[in-house]
């Protein structure tokens, strides 16, 4: 309802506009986006396919990287296929509950990517530094704790951020959102109320969540290459330090990505908007392309998976 002054109270339908200062060009730019869509579920789906069907893939190691897939499948799924609306089909409104519900689940995935990341670091200090209780301790039990634990934590602690925005704000200068998807910053930033708390909140979820899970991941990988270190042989060494490789690229450009993109969207204030969109959309996407290619390229069990799930079809 449109108010005197200009504002817009509790209004229920928003617009993503996409890349702003990029919409006469957006239709070219659905067409990496649609491959990489096409790429993301694909090549996921068929991680998770593999790891589902190979029993020896039934370890700790690959149960995460199946529900890491899954986790990518989600965030690509919640995102894209609007995202591709707007972009070819000018399909630019969106009902404020919905953009509510695509903003929760967009960061719900990315804290349970994060979350992932940290079990995944846990699993390979264990089997480097601790092998002979790997088994032990990683029982199917304490498996499923593991990921129950980060599927509440970021269901849980992301709630909050829709919820303080249909809670506390009411009054909007405009229902244009100058982004392709439904951004919990990008939507607080319409509001012409005190958005402190909202923003102190999505400082707090950023800090509490990823900044725990770096710092754990950082501990457990200097504890994992003391161990490697100290290890006589120098093929203990490589082998060892090999089967950390793929989870460490993966960790580096998930989070280099992260903080990189907070960071432009917090401080770069000189920064051309569409810079900043375009990152964010990178951010989303290319790890969930990336993720099955470094895990496929690097583990020797999942290219012979692939290889016998190929065969077999002939």
């Amino acid at each position: 309802m449109p108010l005197t002054n200009g504002t817009c109270f509790k209004p229920s339908i928003f617009t993503l506009i996409g890349i702003p200062g990029l919409e006469s060009v957006q239709h070219w730019i659905g067409i990496p986006f649609f491959i990489s869509f096409v790429l993301v579920t694909t090549g996921n789906s068929l991680l998770i396919t593999i790891i589902h069907r190979e029993h020896s893939l039934h370890e700790p190691m690959y149960v995460f990287l199946a529900v890491l897939a899954a986790v990518d499948l989600g965030l690509t799924i919640c995102i894209t296929p609007k995202m591709l609306a707007i972009f070819w089909l000018q399909s630019k409104k969106i009902h404020f509950e919905s953009c509510l519900i695509q903003m929760y689940f967009t960061h719900t995935f990315q804290c349970m990517e994060s979350g992932i990341l940290l079990a995944m670091a846990f699993d390979r200090y264990v089997a480097i530094c601790d092998p002979l209780r790997h088994s032990a301790i990683l029982t199917k039990k304490v498996l499923i704790t593991i990921i129950t634990l980060v599927t509440t934590r970021a269901s849980a602690i992301i709630i909050m951020c829709p919820l303080l925005i249909k809670l506390r704000l009411t009054h909007f200068r405009t229902t244009v959102i100058s982004h392709s998807y439904c951004e919990h910053m990008a939507v607080v930033k319409l509001a012409t109320e005190d958005v402190r708390i909202n923003k102190a909140y999505g400082l707090f979820v950023a800090f509490s969540v990823l900044g725990f899970d770096v710092i754990f991941i950082f501990l457990s990988y200097a504890f994992i290459f003391q161990a490697v270190f100290k290890l006589p042989q120098k093929e203990a060494r490589f082998k060892a330090f090999n089967t950390c490789t793929a989870h460490i690229f993966v960790f580096l450009q998930f989070y280099i990505l992260t903080f990189f993109t907070s960071f432009i969207h917090r401080f770069g204030f000189n920064v051309a908007p569409y810079v900043h969109i375009l990152l964010s959309n990178l951010y989303l996407l290319v790890p969930p392309l990336l993720n099955p290619i470094v895990y496929g390229v690097k583990t020797k069990q999942i290219r012979e998976g692939v290889i016998k799930m190929f065969a077999s079809t002939r």
